[in-house]
């Protein structure tokens, strides 16, 4: 098995950025969902509720990033002034963040039609992951999602339009595994480093937004295929959240992917 794609998405729910080669550690792929926007109250805003984020471009360059939107000049965000402690929460985890430049907040503002903040994680994240005193950026709950090519193949047979991995807003995508294989897999090795499969990845409305301009998918797929094939006890899923065990280092595109252990592994 080979890892065949790596992908960031630096503000939360804004466009990916597809790579070679990334730095992982306990907090995910460096730089991934390390912005976020937040309401007046801190409460943070994804495409799930406004899709038009899907359409905001983001490009890092050293001590910022620059944020593009159709038919708006491009603003940066300089990390150096996010230096005000504020709180903010992503789902039940309420944390520090930090704020800065309210001239970024009106760009946001005026792109999305509504009272935006945006917030930086910071050199040093302050939400720590579930059940363990480790780091964790904005994603929802996990450092990591996997998905495998060809459970995506086997997904698109089904559906009348294919979907591409960037749907599913993935940070690692493999190929030559059997389709979802992945479900029976609870040690992965990708490259040096070596990740915990921690749970399915439940699945919601972004599937169904298209990943460049945040469009509804008319037939409600792949969501709708997937909610009669792949529903469980869970929810709906696709893909796999995963932590890192071990062997923080850069990860490239081309790596060998190995399966350490799987749920019916036995010593």
């Amino acid at each position: 098995m080979k890892l065949t794609e790596l992908y960031i998405h630096p503000l939360k729910s804004a466009r990916a950025i597809a790579l070679s080669r990334a730095y992982a550690d306990d907090t995910g792929l460096l730089h991934d969902r390390e912005w976020l926007l937040t309401d007046p109250d801190g409460r943070f805003i994804t495409a799930r509720e406004c899709p038009a984020l899907l359409g905001i471009q983001v490009e890092l360059i050293p001590g910022a990033a620059l944020f593009r939107a159709p038919d708006t000049p491009l603003i940066a965000a300089l990390s150096h002034e996010y230096r005000h402690p504020v709180e903010c929460n992503v789902w039940k985890d309420r944390f520090a963040a930090w704020h800065g430049d309210a001239r970024v907040d009106m760009w946001f503002s005026t792109v999305l039609g509504r009272p935006c903040r945006l917030v930086w994680l910071g050199t040093q994240s302050q939400r720590p992951q579930k059940g363990l005193q480790k780091p964790l950026s904005f994603a929802d709950g996990y450092p990591y999602l996997l998905v495998n090519q060809a459970s995506l193949d086997s997904l698109n047979q089904l559906l009348p339009n294919p979907v591409a991995t960037r749907h599913f807003r993935p940070n690692l995508v493999i190929a030559g595994a059997g389709a979802y294989e992945e479900d029976d897999w609870t040690h992965l090795k990708i490259g040096g480093s070596v990740f915990e499969i921690t749970k399915p990845c439940t699945r919601c409305v972004i599937t169904t937004l298209d990943p460049d301009s945040g469009a509804l998918m008319p037939d409600g797929e792949p969501l709708r295929t997937l909610r009669r094939t792949r529903q469980s006890g869970d929810g709906i899923c696709f893909g796999v959240n995963l932590r890192l065990l071990e062997g923080a280092g850069i990860l490239n595109v081309g790596d060998d992917v190995q399966v350490v252990k799987g749920r019916y592994d036995f010593d």
